[in-house]
């Protein structure tokens, strides 16, 4: 009898244990599934997140003689660093950063300013120090030192990991458009200028075809359908108006709009050496946005040369694009206006004239509240003051 009950309680035993082992195993099972689940949701959320990509880009950086003779050190080199001393940070900081370089880089040709601009290669690597990663070329004295100068100053910034557009290397036909992948958006960028001072003269007809960005039409509503097609986004720079006019040639106007309706999304004017309004657009229900012209970045061009304030000033342009659910569109646009700040040196070079030192601002860093307000003196406060203002109300964006 007790050897029955010994059985049937070990049986029950057994059985217990089974049920747990399967109940734990059932357990264990639906922790992996929900686990498994979860992993699952947030490799979907991955592909599915949202997207930012941060783009600056600024207009003329045009090294008259002065400011590269100012910037030669005793050994004969040149350092164009301290320049960009308050604008560095702004423009590294950006996920791309644009720059438009107006001149060229040439060896083979004496360093000059106007009317015929050629630095040394130092301003290419101040441009790389100070975290730009494109250089915009198409411009009107990219032929100054000729198709070679052209040639040797893309070769310039190239070798210094920097990318350029408005001049092709060997065949505009078949080299494409310049896009940039960004935190997973990409970004095209073209380049187009108005004319070359009569510079390309000196080019065969086949040559011009190969090499310059100009602004053919035809080519341009091509190449923008394929950036259209290519990439998320297309920025366009294009090279043209009069110059110190302070609102757009009715040519621009419609050449823009027709850059807008072939595929541009971005447009960041430039030549006119002063800034001029921008406009914000509607295709398709989604806002475009045009800045008419960026203005000068650095030059010499300051009022007491020029009496003319404008062309001191210049802008920084500052567009957040946004990729979400496959779609991208630009979240934000900000206009920060700039301004050259230029003193003597009390040193009067071989040339005749006294060397100078310059610095690009940002004026919001510069305004009252900004944090190096305490770096100017009085009438450089009143007159950061005013350009900020003055600047802002020309530029009048509405986003």
């Amino acid at each position: 009898m007790e050897k029955k009950r010994f059985i049937k309680d070990r049986k029950k035993e057994e059985t217990l244990v089974l049920a747990v082992g399967f109940g734990l195993l059932l357990l264990l099972l639906l922790i992996y599934h929900f686990m498994d689940k979860d992993k699952n949701e947030v490799r979907k959320g991955t592909g599915d997140q949202v997207k930012t990509a941060r783009v600056v880009a600024n207009g003329d950086i045009l090294y008259h003689d002065i400011l590269y003779t100012s910037a030669r050190k005793s050994d004969g080199s040149y350092d164009f660093n301290p320049y960009f001393e308050y604008a560095k940070e702004w423009i590294s900081k950006a996920d791309l950063a644009i720059g438009d370089f107006e001149g060229t880089i040439s060896a083979d040709f004496p360093l000059g300013g106007y009317p015929l601009f050629n630095a040394p290669p130092a301003a290419a690597q101040s441009m790389k120090d100070t975290g730009y990663d494109v250089v915009d070329l198409a411009h009107n004295h990219i032929l100054d030192s000729q198709l070679s100068g052209a040639l040797n100053t893309v070769k310039t910034f190239n070798d210094l990991g920097l990318d350029t557009i408005g001049i092709y290397k060997k065949n505009r036909a078949k080299e494409g458009i310049l896009i940039k992948t960004v935190n997973g958006i990409k970004i095209a960028i073209l380049g187009y200028a108005y004319g070359y001072n009569g510079m390309e003269a000196n080019l065969t007809k086949k040559e011009r075809a190969a090499h310059l960005s100009n602004l053919n039409q035809k080519k341009i509503k091509a190449e923008l359908k394929e950036a259209e097609k290519k990439a998320d986004v297309t920025i366009v720079m294009p090279q043209m108006g009069t110059e110190y006019a302070l609102e757009p040639t009715g040519e621009q106007k419609t050449l823009y709009h027709k850059m807008v309706k072939w595929g541009a999304d971005v447009i960041f004017g430039g030549h006119p050496h002063v800034a001029e309004p921008s406009e914000t657009l509607k295709k398709d229900g989604e806002k475009k946005f045009i800045i008419y012209s960026m203005g000068n970045f650095i030059s010499n061009q300051s009022y007491e040369n020029l009496q003319n304030y404008w062309t001191e000033r210049g802008l920084l342009m500052d567009v957040t694009f946004e990729k979400k659910a496959g779609k991208t569109a630009i979240k934000t646009v900000k206009a920060h206006p700039t301004m050259v700040w230029s003193w003597g040196k009390g040193e009067v070079g071989a040339e005749g004239y006294e060397y100078k030192d310059y610095r690009v601002l940002i004026l919001e860093d510069f305004i009252k509240g900004g944090k190096y307000r305490h770096k100017l003196d009085d009438a450089m406060k009143a007159k950061a003051d005013t350009a900020y203002r003055e600047m802002t109300d020309l530029v009048d964006l509405k986003w």
